[in-house]
């Protein structure tokens, strides 16, 4: 094993390693830190009502009560990060596909990417993808954190990349507006980019989500059929889809991942032949739990379904009980996880209003 690759399985192991209690103890004092810490929660410590430097355990944290998602619309998100990492702060910002209305934006700092990255690396490798293979990204970019996947790919497993343009903004638009003639004008349009590029070069695996797939599947089986693997997010993959992305890729590895501009889950491997789809979050920065959707401070028993329930517990980003628009099945890891997973993430609602799109 190389130097490099023993600190990156160091890494991992470190974070897994972590008491989840001392952890919410060190990050909380850090972004409420009177002097260094985030300028946004140091606002919000005068509208609490209690002192958010006696939380000492990470249950407590649901005395913050639901953060208000709204808030990252139109504040800086320089304001989340604490004073302790220098300023002025250089870096992406990063938006939401804007499912909901208006996209939200988060400030990621070098120690968040290398967390996002070296988890990313670790389930890709876990999952079975082989390093030194080609790749193609076909999902969004522009502004979304998933289209950083190209580059994550090509430095951490050492592959060349493909890409395409997507707007996951403009596909919510038309949907919203009811333009479908317009809408499947687009998705040819994503479409006929991703087979350019099967048609033209040696692909081995296909990153990109589920909707897409199931249209390029339609369209042009034997491409998919011909393909090492895929890699699938951005939209929900039920049970009977993944039985039919295995067959459709006669025997290539099929995985997915579930996350979004806040934080992410790796996946494990699928259970039952597919009929349990389970996730663990890349723990202790990022951490799920399925809650009842009438009271989000109780948690669901295991093997029960709710809402998801995200916190975001990085050094630099303190985001408690994010209340996700997914609903999911509570996972028990069995000890092999720090904490309990999530399994067949679904959206909680789907409506015009708020689309999942190809994205």
């Amino acid at each position: 094993m190389s130097t490099r690759t023993h600190e990156r399985a160091s890494l991992t192991d470190h974070w897994l390693s972590l008491d989840l209690d001392a952890w919410t103890r060190h990050v909380v004092r850090r972004h409420f830190n009177p002097e260094l810490g985030s300028p946004y929660w140091l606002k919000r410590a005068t509208e609490l009502a209690f002192d958010p430097m006696d939380i000492t355990r990470y249950d407590q944290l649901a005395e913050f009560g639901p953060f208000p998602p709204g808030d990252l619309r139109g504040m800086d998100p320089g304001d989340l990060v604490p004073r302790t990492v220098p300023r002025p702060l250089i870096g992406r910002v990063w938006e939401s596909g804007g499912t909901t209305g208006d996209p939200v934006r988060v400030f990621y700092t070098e120690d968040m990417m290398t967390h996002r990255v070296e988890w990313r690396r670790w389930s890709y490798l876990f999952d079975g993808y082989q390093a030194g293979r080609t790749w193609l990204q076909a999902t969004p970019s522009g502004p979304h954190q998933i289209g950083n996947g190209a580059i994550e790919l090509s430095e951490q497993l050492a592959g060349l990349v493909y890409g395409i343009d997507m707007d996951p903004r403009w596909i919510k638009q038309l949907i919203r507006a009811g333009k479908m003639k317009e809408l499947g004008e687009y998705t040819e349009h994503v479409l006929a980019q991703i087979v350019d590029i099967l048609r033209s070069q040696h692909v081995h695996y296909l990153n990109t989500t589920p909707a897409l797939l199931q249209k390029l599947i339609a369209r042009q089986p034997e491409l998919v059929a011909a393909l090492d693997g895929v890699r699938l997010g951005g939209t929900h993959m039920s049970p009977q889809m993944y039985q039919d992305f295995v067959q459709a890729l006669d025997g290539g590895l099929v995985r997915s991942g579930y996350g979004n501009t806040f934080g992410n889950a790796v996946s494990l491997h699928p259970e039952d032949g597919g009929a349990i789809l389970p996730y663990a979050p890349t723990y202790p920065q990022v951490t799920m739990s399925v809650v009842d959707p009438a009271d989000f401070r109780r948690t669901v028993d295991k093997g029960q379904s709710g809402q998801l329930k995200l916190t975001v517990l990085h050094e630099d980003l303190f985001l408690p009980n994010l209340l996700e628009r997914d609903e999911a099945t509570r996972y028990d890891t069995k000890g092999e996880w720090p904490v309990d997973g999530v399994f067949n993430v679904r959206p909680l609602q789907v409506s015009q209003a708020a689309p999942e799109g190809l994205y």
